[in-house]
């Protein structure tokens, strides 16, 4: 009896993007739900706008018209009409390098122009301060919601948790309720970037929060920890509206946030610099935090005045006078000015 040959890959746009997906992603590179979510998103947003140059329907468009100019136009759309920041077109320019590194071994035709696409840079941007907020504007905006009311007593213990564990938005909402492990210490299991798991303490006052929260909520494996009133799971524009709600309680008793825009990810750069200011070294902050390298811990320490001017006392002003530097030259005149 012959054996079936292998049927050979189809080399269409579509075919090849419905392989990336659901062949090469999971399967093959067993990507983390985030990553196929943040891959996802960019063909949403490629897609139209693809649609929009070319005149003609997505499932209609070749790998060809994925060349380096598209591609450039369609980043430069992402930071101008939709003021993206260069970090997310940056992500945005990562999807599409991995898809094209897979289309390159599905349609070998494409070989001539994938590589030009492939050479786009990374855009470098500036990086600034590490922006969090003082002990006495978290605890404003904690105490913020009423908890009189369900979903007030939610925001209230989840704006806690989110301060004690320094937990990424994604890393809070899908923590279950088996992810605490009541005890002496009573820690949280965390699941975060790269799949790496951490184990954070709490604290008791946290602990407590979460004990008398459990009791509003169903307590069963599965269940999300902190659910919205259906019963499902917050997502990030949840958790990011809710924070916006708390905000405008506190402003009225707290006047330092009166003018201040404050993000979920305020709260995990709050607690990586309020450890730091109660002298926790910098290594357990980084596990905490969940960090690759300490050196990203290092941020803290540059956006520190306090710490930076205790260090400047310690240091002896060197002695004489400073002569202020004056070229003899009119072209190193011209640089100086520069």
């Amino acid at each position: 009896m012959n054996s079936a040959k292998p049927q050979p890959p189809k080399t269409d746009f579509p075919s090849i993007l419905e392989g990336y997906f659901c062949n090469y992603l999971r399967p093959q590179r067993n990507a983390s739900p985030e990553t196929i979510s943040s891959y996802r998103d960019t063909f949403r947003l490629f897609l139209p706008f693809s649609e929009q140059r070319f005149r003609k329907m997505p499932s209609s468009l070749t790998l060809a018209d994925l060349d380096a100019p598209q591609i450039l136009a369609f980043l430069d759309g992402l930071e101008n009409p939709r003021h993206n920041s260069v970090r997310s077109r940056n992500l945005r320019l990562a999807a599409l390098r991995s898809f094209l590194r897979y289309a390159a071994s599905q349609d070998p035709a494409a070989l001539a122009s994938i590589p030009r696409a492939l050479a786009i840079p990374v855009k470098r941007f500036d990086r600034g301060p590490v922006s969090y907020v003082t002990r006495e504007e978290m605890i404003a905006l904690i105490n913020a919601p009423d908890c009189a009311t369900w979903s007030g007593h939610r925001d209230r213990v989840m704006l806690a948790t989110m301060y004690n564990t320094g937990a990424r938005v994604s890393e809070i909402t899908k923590r279950n309720v088996e992810d605490l492990q009541f005890g002496p210490t009573t820690p949280l299991r965390v699941h975060g970037k790269g799949r790496k798991e951490r184990v954070i303490p709490l604290w008791k006052s946290t602990r407590h929060q979460l004990q008398d929260w459990l009791r509003e909520i169903r307590n069963a494996l599965g269940c999300p920890l902190f659910p919205n009133r259906r019963g499902e799971r917050l997502t990030r524009t949840g958790v990011r509206s809710r924070l916006n709600a708390a905000l405008r309680i506190a402003r009225q008793t707290c006047t330092t946030l009166r003018n201040r825009r404050i993000s979920p990810h305020h709260f995990r750069h709050s607690t990586g610099m309020h450890l730091l200011q109660s002298g926790i070294d910098i290594t357990v902050i980084a596990l905490w935090l969940g960090h690759e390298s300490t050196a990203t811990t290092h941020m803290y320490v540059e956006a520190d005045l306090a710490m930076k001017k205790r260090a400047i006392d310690k240091i002896a002003v060197p002695p004489g006078k400073s002569r202020k530097f004056k070229p003899s030259d009119r072209l190193l005149a011209f640089l100086e000015s520069l």
